[in-house]
């Protein structure tokens, strides 16, 4: 931000979250300057009174984009749409979420499609003639209006911007040509700015692509790209070396155990001693589990109630959304009813197992034996299929895969950062900008 210039003078604004502001600008009421209005009910509007098409009927989730959603929202018919004319949408208008988790969520009409309102957790804001719609919408992605709707949001049970709160805003109002000014330079700074975080996540996409792909042909394939293969007679197998075997994990495993929680000593935080414990919630994106949240104590294990699991053990996802996320460990531990033990015998290494079980999450979907939840039991497990060199070169393709997969990850750590960093300088340009803290008039 250093190439910016401040304003030549300043002077208190009144308000503790806004500090000062340029001598030329005024401090006013969002209330004074804009019409503020939202609709508390439709009338018992129930959803099977939506239709196919007629005025689209927007919800927080479509202004959550960079673009408003018109396309793929409900539709309200005509006649529900004239019961509130109050709320019928307009280009310039300001879309504020002003109720639960989404509080603050704001975008602005750019265009408007077809005919659009909006339901009861969305307010309507029309600015007056002196306030700049796009540089209204600036002032609610800046830091400033952020913090004064968490600090309203802070002292609720559940989160909710009463109309009268939004008018007692106080905003700081700089002449409208400095508005413009103000909004354009926005506009051209974060499009350029979102541009760069649009590239970098698909790198981040394109490097997760990789890393599967690099980790499928490795366990599937092999890492000597002239070795002869033959068919595994296992359609998401192919074809593999021809000295490796396809086997289901059942023939290189010694148990596939189901996790439990103990029913007296309960697993908790606060237990320092005892073994890991450990969830759905505790897989991360790293292949050896380190951490849990909760342990188990030594009389939970010294009782027999909490289960424990070997040291080079492969821990699975069974149950849920999560289900097929794995995890290395290299300590004995626990785990609850969702999560699958496999433990391995001589013909398999637990480190190339988990490498294996990685890119089998389809698979294990598939084999899942429910319709809405899936669940791996221990036996639909044990049916998965692996392809199975020996024992050494299982080693190997382990070594080779920790490399270029830590190389993958730091790059993508690297790009995250990267991410991170743009979206800072975009909050932080927007926020100077719209409090006074840089002058852009001489960048029209």
């Amino acid at each position: 931000m250093s190439h910016y210039k401040p304003y030549p003078a300043y002077k208190d604004s009144g308000v503790e979250w806004l500090g000062q502001v340029p001598q030329s600008w005024t401090v006013s009421r969002l209330g004074f300057e804009s019409w503020v209005r939202a609709r508390l009910g439709w009338k018992g509007l129930k959803a099977d009174e939506y239709v196919d098409e007629g005025v689209a009927f927007l919800s927080t989730p479509d202004i959550k984009g960079v673009e408003i959603n018109f396309v793929d929202v409900n539709f309200i018919s005509e006649e529900r749409y004239e019961e509130s004319p109050e709320i019928k949408i307009s280009v310039g208008d300001i879309l504020l979420a002003k109720d639960g988790s989404t509080l603050g969520t704001v975008n602005v009409v750019r265009n408007l499609p077809r005919a659009a309102t909006v339901n009861s957790s969305i307010a309507v804001i029309t600015p007056f003639e002196a306030l700049d719609s796009l540089y209204l919408f600036y002032l609610f992605k800046g830091a400033y209006l952020e913090n004064t709707i968490q600090v309203l949001k802070g002292g609720m049970g559940v989160p909710h911007l009463f109309q009268r709160d939004i008018n007692k805003f106080k905003i700081p109002v700089p002449s409208h040509a400095e508005q413009v000014v103000i909004a354009a330079h926005l506009d051209r700074e974060t499009a350029r700015i979102d541009a760069l975080v649009e590239k970098k996540t698909r790198f981040i996409e394109l490097l997760r692509e990789k890393r599967q792909a690099l980790i499928t042909h490795a366990v599937t394939k092999g890492l000597n790209p002239t070795v002869k293969m033959k068919d595994s007679g296992v359609d998401w197998l192919g074809t593999v070396p021809e000295h490796w075997e396809a086997l289901q994990l059942r023939r290189v495993v010694s148990a596939v155990k189901t996790g439990g929680t103990p029913s007296e000593e309960q697993p908790s935080s606060d237990i320092i001693d005892g073994l890991a414990w450990y969830t759905p919630g505790d897989f991360g994106n790293g292949l050896v589990l380190t951490t849990s949240e909760k342990r188990v104590s030594d009389l939970a294990v010294s009782s027999g109630e909490a289960k424990v699991y070997p040291a080079g053990s492969v821990l699975v996802v069974s149950i849920g959304a999560t289900l097929g996320k794995v995890g290395f460990i290299s300590e004995s531990c626990s785990a609850n009813q969702q999560i699958n033990a496999v433990i391995p015998n001589s013909r398999v290494h637990g480190y190339f197992l988990v490498y294996s079980l990685l890119v089998k999450t389809e698979a294990m979907w598939f084999l899942a034996n429910a319709a809405t939840i899936g669940i791996m039991n221990q036996e639909k497990t044990k049916d998965i299929w692996l392809a199975v060199p020996p024992v050494a070169e299982q080693e190997a393709i382990a070594i080779y895969l920790d490399q270029e997969s830590s190389r993958i990850d730091t790059l993508h750590r690297r790009t995250e950062l990267s991410i991170s960093l743009l979206k800072e300088r975009r909050s932080a340009l927007i926020t100077a900008a719209i409090t006074g803290q840089i002058d852009l008039r001489e960048r029209v």
